[in-house]
């Protein structure tokens, strides 16, 4: 039940802090952003619930403020375990995902918790054939993971596990800026 909510809860929390951050008044005498002070990374999420389910509560606060190009040779281990331990597709030696990905590639790429962006192709986070180039809002993201870590070479094992029943957003998506709808 929690990973169906999870897709919703990321978007409003995504939606909150974007639209808190937006002015309507164009004419306000400051209307730059303030940078001044120390800011602390908090958390770090490139791909959504990768970090929620992969580190360990031990290593959360170290995760979070690991240099992307670091996390890779830090925490592939741990995300290697966790996946082994959880997803039943992986469970023998030689298993491997619907990208063709056995335990260690596959952590080593979720391990580097970023959101790579293709700036000259197809934007999507898996559409069958194009895979992490970026992301666009109506990307079924919980999904492509489920599939991708349950559903083993060809994405039918475990189906129960590999699809969070969530089809689409509440709302349309705008055609225009801001894109999300308003909230309810």
């Amino acid at each position: 039940m929690k990973i169906k909510h999870l897709k919703n809860v990321l978007l409003v929390a995504f939606t909150m802090v974007f639209i808190s951050s937006c002015s309507d008044n164009d004419d306000a005498p400051n209307n730059e952003p303030d940078f001044s002070g120390t800011f602390v990374q908090a958390d770090q999420m490139g791909r959504p619930a990768v970090n929620t389910v992969f580190v360990s509560s031990t290593s959360k606060d170290i995760f979070n403020v690991t240099t992307p190009s670091e996390q890779g040779a830090i925490f592939q281990n741990m995300f290697q375990t966790n996946l082994e331990a959880l997803s039943p597709a992986f469970a023998n030696a030689g298993d491997k995902n619907a990208l063709g990905q056995d335990a260690t590639t596959f952590t080593g790429l979720l391990a580097t918790d970023v959101l790579g962006v293709s700036t000259t192709g197809t934007t999507t986070f898996f559409d069958g054939t194009n895979v992490l180039t970026g992301r666009t809002l109506a990307d079924d993201v919980i999904s492509v993971e489920l599939l991708l870590i349950f559903g083993g070479e060809d994405g039918t094992e475990n189906p129960g596990l590999t699809d969070d029943n969530v089809d689409a957003n509440d709302k349309p998506f705008l055609t225009s800026f801001p894109y999300l709808a308003s909230p309810w």
